[in-house]
């Protein structure tokens, strides 16, 4: 049977599959949560302090040093993903789940601009075309009534929530992607919870709501269901290459939609259809237009040597 599995489903493609519904999942009880008057801060600090044990755990048994080496860019890191972590929660809390994870999957463009203009990295088309259908489809999917005067917009304060958070995610990819030559992924993964407990604790003060037992649950998942999403993602990276693990991952918004229409009724419109596939379309141009050019460069090479 198992053998029969791998045949017709890539390992890597199995990985990010259970990857990305775990992300739905975990969206779906923040969402489900808020519903019991627990604050997003206090979703935050639950994540983080379940990830922080997971984390440290993982970096104890390794062997290796806590704290790595890079303090400064580890620390920077940590703070773009708390801040992109509570930007997106309170998205979710205001926004239906899919236009939630469309608004969110706006990260690599996000990360793109970034790269250019932090790592120095070079223009190419596959990136204009990106950034160009990414806000087409922007606008789209949260302002149709410029297009037809029925149609409803997304609510702006959710809207805003979401686009901070997708750049606040970018700039913990970019920095990501320049720590990943130093340090130990565990020690990259760590330094979120490190940070976002005691940040989201502070922010708290006072306000901590006693959770139900249903409430508990619900935090709880929310830990577990990243950490197995990350844990899985990574398995998918090994395994699989970069630019089809990317392309995978966009079945998170079709899991979105499913959930978002079984637990919270809610049924995408036309726009949502129409402005999420541009973003998509636009992503998977510059994943792919990226393979192209690193292709191209590597014929080149080998021409050379």
């Amino acid at each position: 049977m198992g053998n029969t599995t791998r045949h017709w489903m890539p390992e890597g493609l199995k990985y990010i599959l259970v990857s990305s519904l775990a992300f739905a999942l975990m969206s779906s009880c923040v969402k489900l949560v808020s519903t019991y008057d627990i604050p997003v801060l206090q979703i935050v600090a639950a994540r983080a302090f379940i990830s922080l044990l997971l984390s440290y755990a993982v970096i104890r048994r390794k062997g290796i040093p806590v704290l790595g080496n890079n303090k400064l860019l580890l620390t920077l890191r940590g703070v773009a993903g708390v801040i992109g972590l509570m930007c997106i929660f309170y998205a979710l809390t205001i926004l239906p789940l899919a236009e939630a994870n469309i608004i969110q999957n706006l990260t690599p463009v996000f990360t793109a601009v970034l790269a250019i203009s932090l790592l120095g990295e070079k223009v190419h088309r596959s990136t204009i075309a990106c950034i160009a259908l990414s806000l087409i489809g922007l606008v789209i999917t949260v302002k149709p009534g410029l297009l037809v005067n029925s149609a409803t917009d997304l609510p702006a304060t959710g809207v805003i929530a979401a686009l901070f958070g997708a750049v606040a995610s970018a700039i913990a990819y970019t920095t990501v992607k320049k720590l990943s030559t130093t340090e130990d992924s565990s020690v990259i993964v760590f330094y979120f919870p490190l940070i976002a407990l005691p940040v989201s604790l502070t922010l708290l003060g006072t306000d901590i709501v006693m959770p139900e037992i249903e409430a508990l649950v619900l935090l709880i998942l929310i830990g577990v269901l990243t950490q197995l999403a990350q844990i899985c993602l990574t398995n998918a990276m090994r395994v699989e290459a970069a630019n089809r693990v990317t392309a995978y991952s966009y079945i998170q918004i079709i899991f979105s939609m499913i959930l978002g229409g079984l637990l919270f009724n809610e049924i995408p419109s036309v726009w949502t259809w129409l402005g999420g596939s541009l973003i998509v379309t636009g992503a998977l141009i510059n994943v792919f237009g990226n393979v192209r050019k690193q292709s191209q460069v590597s014929d080149m090479k080998t021409r050379t040597t």
